[in-house]
């Protein structure tokens, strides 16, 4: 166990805990701190707090930080289509049909178990158990750019960047019907289905959504060719939206009314192109992901046949 102390100082008298924290020790994030707060492992002069106190000043913080738990993980030589890699991170294409990490039904063959073996002992802690070095995640069947983190460090300033909205990820979605708007965006609430726990759904209960498209194609009045980008990203978030307005993806198995016309495994959703700063050297960072072959070839034929 990793005790850590500190004293607040007058100049931050008012602030909430977790931001205090997160401001006065940059190894630790916000979430990571909100997750000690609720764990109680985070105490103000021996007292248990929640994470909307506010501090005082001459309030002594205690951080009792677990020992990471061993990671019962086998590493699997599964090729990976590595687009960046350097001390720091390591940027993918996930193929579609390949879950990001472990869970029932899924237990092995995931990108955690591909990257262990990639990367070694090189993978931040962070993510917890069964998700080392996973910043951000993909549904299982869309195919794309994901970055994974190679230590804390850069763990904790992609997990910042992300939350305040500064990494910017853009999709190319093939949906059914045509969508009469050039770009249009999509405000609206999601959250677990009440009727399908499976399922995420438009609610006005749950939490903010905002998706922005562009449409890049038309095609035999049946479908459109989209350009995606997400404020938010909530579960399934392209995927609800789209449904929601009428539009669902192609080959999309839960939100698609079972419809599969190109008799396609997966759904016609790639994340083509993620934005960011580089965790360590700040350098401003743009990488796309290549369109996978089915995609590629399903919207060349939509194209000739227009």
């Amino acid at each position: 166990m990793n005790i850590k102390k500190i004293k607040v100082n007058d100049e931050f008298e008012g602030k909430r805990i977790d931001a205090y924290i997160s401001s006065v020790d940059t190894q630790l994030s916000r979430t990571m701190i909100q997750k000690l707060i609720q764990e109680k492992n985070i105490k103000v002069n021996g007292r248990i707090v929640k994470a909307s106190y506010k501090v005082i000043s001459g309030d002594e913080i205690e951080i009792e930080i677990p020992e990471p738990k061993e990671i019962n993980l086998k590493p699997q030589n599964i090729p990976l289509d590595v687009i960046y890699e350097d001390n720091d991170i390591i940027v993918i294409n996930k193929p579609k049909g390949m879950v990001v990490h472990p869970a029932n039904g899924n237990p092995d063959g995931t990108v955690v178990n591909a990257v262990m073996a990639l990367c070694k002992d090189s993978l931040s802690g962070i993510g917890g158990e069964v998700r080392p070095g996973i910043v951000h995640r993909l549904d299982k069947n869309t195919s794309g750019i994901m970055i994974i983190a190679k230590n804390d460090k850069a763990h904790i300033n992609l997990s910042e960047q992300l939350k305040n909205h500064e990494v910017k990820k853009t999709y190319i979605a093939l949906v059914r019907g045509i969508i009469n708007e050039n770009e249009a965006t999509i405000d609206m609430p999601i959250s677990r289905s009440k009727n399908d726990r499976k399922k995420m759904s438009v609610n006005r209960d749950g939490k903010n959504a905002i998706t922005h498209f562009k449409v890049l194609g038309r095609y035999k009045d049946k479908y459109t060719l989209l350009k995606v980008n997400i404020e938010t990203g909530r579960t399934h978030q392209i995927r609800v939206h789209l449904a929601h307005i009428g539009h669902p993806v192609i080959g999309d198995d839960v939100y698609s009314n079972g419809k599969n016309e190109w008799g396609i495994s997966g759904q016609c959703l790639h994340a083509w192109k993620i934005e960011f700063h580089h965790p360590i050297t700040k350098k401003k960072m743009e990488l796309e992901a290549k369109i996978p072959e089915y995609l590629d070839r399903i919207i060349k034929e939509l194209k000739e046949e227009n």
